[in-house]
């Protein structure tokens, strides 16, 4: 006993844990180092729900309409599939929010050079124009010659980027002139710390900061501080005036990411609705399914019936024998008809099987399905006038939303071909501070210049203080002759977005023919239903007619008479099932198409995507009555 406890409650967990909704779930460590650690999502579960159980009586699942729909939220695989549409655009938006150009796309941030000008001999040289060195300039990274191209503006940067360069060298120059140096080797020890910040901005331009620190000792006698300490510090803001400018182009992949969000809800609520419609065809259409089989099933009773008692009247002599081969028949073609029918009936039962579960079950593909709720048609539809219906389809229907949301998507993304028509106009405005020092030397009795003597401290001090300031600003521009590339982006956005409203309005067109077409489906379902239902009820009281006359032996009714009013009325109950299921289907169909599918069956949205309907199934009477 306690062991069947056990694992049950093992079981229940197991469920419980499966039935988790599928999630990015970030590392859990401290918040410095989680961005650069890798999130995690949970494992796919290929197990059914406990309610698959919960509903499993002696080798039977025993289902309602509503319990149909649960299941299949809870395990279809298309559903599941789809349940990742919603998670693909949140972690879309968050790149989005990251900014910047498209993955692969360098960057090219500018560095210092290693060469501090002014500094050691090297430096020395550099500052007084005697190499092909880069002297006091700053250099910049290039990507290799190699341009790669996205299509309209690039949006800047959002995060914050810090990079660090250090390198630590021990290099050995020959001296052919040892006038500088003066030494034929000039040996030097270098530590250099090359840092940049880097931020963008909405506007369009970025904020940078850099800041460079290098140590060098040398064994040149004639330098005046060695080892020697320099620091540089700049602030670089670099902003486009013209292509490139403005906060409402360069946030407008935010704001698409944002609305693909709500779009990627709603389409996926239309693969819900689309799935919910699907099993309710399912359902009734396995309804139907054995309301016919009960139906053969009475025939072939009926015809056995007429055959077991024209064996007896040939044994009585009252009938010819040549009338057993037309009984015969007669059973042969009712045995075939049931047989077709079972048949159908466990093709709807796979059906329906492989819509409400995840995987293969042993216990599910043997166990039969037990249907509780019945097909129901109401005396009328009390339909509201078709412009009434036609506002519920556009303001409930999730492709109606999808198109207008791509519309807005659109729209707003045509800020990114229509920018770049301007021409390239962008402004810099540097500010940087140098600062120097180290140790002293007296070299021929010249002392050093007291101000550089001091190490890092006396170099850092400096360039807070701004001892030596230094401002620039550039402008720079640039106009491609005839434009044609950025002319032609626009024009084919443009294009594309005329078509896309074209098609849009087209499908809305379509909306309207549908749910007029729904509509009249739905009202010819009903009048046939009501006709073969009034069939029935006269094909039961024409049989009752007979019958009577047949049993008091009154008129000229005749057994063969009896038999033939059995035959139709069974082709009348068929009849009846059938146009009940077609109404249904239809219903269901209006319902699809005015996107009134999941508020009629009280499925929402949330349930969707969490993959767990929260409504407990209720366990049908003859249950009950079972366990008692």
């Amino acid at each position: 006993m306690k062991r069947a406890i056990l694992a049950t409650v093992c079981l229940g967990s197991l469920l419980h844990a499966q039935e988790q909704p599928v999630s990015i779930q970030a590392a859990h460590v401290p918040a410095i180092i989680r961005p650069y650690l890798a999130p995690t999502t949970p494992p796919i579960h290929l197990h059914n729900s406990s309610r698959m159980a919960n509903l499993m009586r002696a080798g039977n699942l025993y289902l309602t309409v509503a319990d149909a729909i649960a299941l299949a939220i809870e395990n279809n695989l298309n559903l599941e599939i789809d349940r990742y549409g919603p998670l693909l655009a949140d972690s879309a938006l968050e790149r989005s929010k990251a900014g910047g150009p498209l993955r692969g796309v360098p960057a090219g941030n500018s560095q210092i050079s290693s060469v501090n000008s002014g500094i050691g001999v090297n430096g020395s040289i550099a500052s007084a124009g005697l190499s092909g060195g880069s002297g006091g300039g700053g250099g910049t990274s290039g990507n290799g010659g190699a341009t790669i191209q996205q299509v309209g503006a690039v949006v800047p940067n959002f995060d914050a980027t810090f990079q660090n360069t250090s390198s630590f060298s021990h290099l050995s120059y020959p001296q052919a002139n040892t006038t500088v140096a003066q030494t034929d080797v000039l040996v030097q020890s270098s530590h250099t710390y090359n840092n940049l910040l880097t931020q963008g901005l909405l506007t369009g331009g970025s904020i940078q900061y850099r800041e460079y620190q290098q140590t060098l000792g040398e064994n040149a006698p004639g330098d005046y501080v060695n080892p020697s300490s320099s620091v540089r510090m700049d602030l670089i803001v670099r902003q486009p005036l013209l292509q490139s400018f403005g906060t409402r182009l360069n946030d407008r992949t935010i704001r698409i990411a944002h609305i693909n969000t709500t779009a990627a809800r709603e389409q996926f609520r239309a693969q819900l609705l689309d799935l919910t419609a699907s099993v309710l065809n399912l359902y009734y259409g396995l309804v139907a399914a054995n309301d016919e089989w009960k139906s053969r099933q009475l025939a072939l009773e009926i015809a056995q019936k007429f055959l077991s008692d024209t064996n007896k009247e040939i044994a009585a002599e009252a009938i010819p024998p040549i009338q057993r081969p037309r009984a015969e028949a007669e059973v042969s073609q009712r045995s075939q008809e049931l047989l077709i029918a079972q048949a159908a009936v466990r093709q709807q039962e796979i059906l329906l099987k492989e819509a409400i579960s995840h995987t293969e079950d042993p216990a599910l593909e043997s166990a039969g399905i037990v249907l509780v709720d019945r097909l129901q048609v109401p005396d009328s539809d009390d339909l509201p006038p078709l412009r009434e219906l036609l506002n519920t389809a556009m303001s409930k229907r999730p492709d109606v939303a999808v198109s207008k949301y791509r519309d807005q998507t659109s729209d707003i993304d045509l800020a990114g071909t229509t920018n770049p028509l301007l021409p390239t106009l962008n402004a810099t405005l540097q500010t940087f501070n140098r600062g120097t020092g180290g140790v002293g030397h007296t070299v021929d009795g010249t002392l050093p210049n007291g101000k550089f003597v001091g190490g890092y401290g006396t170099a850092f001090a400096q360039t807070l203080s701004r001892d030596f300031p230094n401002e620039a600003a550039t402008v720079s521009g640039s106009a491609p002759f005839g434009n044609r590339f950025a002319q032609a982006e626009y024009g084919i956005a443009q294009l594309q977005y005329r078509q896309s409203q074209v098609s849009s309005q087209k499908d809305l067109n379509a909306i309207v023919v549908d749910v007029a077409a729904r509509v009249a489906a739905l009202r010819q379902a009903h009048s046939r239903f009501d006709a073969a239902r009034d069939t029935r009820i006269l094909q039961e009281q024409l049989l009752a007619a007979d019958r009577q006359r047949f049993t008091s032996g009154g008129g000229n009714t005749t057994f063969d008479a009896v038999m033939a009013d059995q035959r139709a009325l069974v082709n009348a109950q068929i009849s009846e099932v059938n146009a009940g299921a077609t109404y249904a289907h239809a219903r269901t169909a209006l319902d699809q198409t005015l996107g009134e599918t999941l508020e009629k069956n009280n499925i929402t949205l949330e349930e969707g995507l969490s993959g767990h309907v929260e409504r407990q199934s209720q366990i049908p009477a003859v249950l009950d009555a079972g366990k008692k």
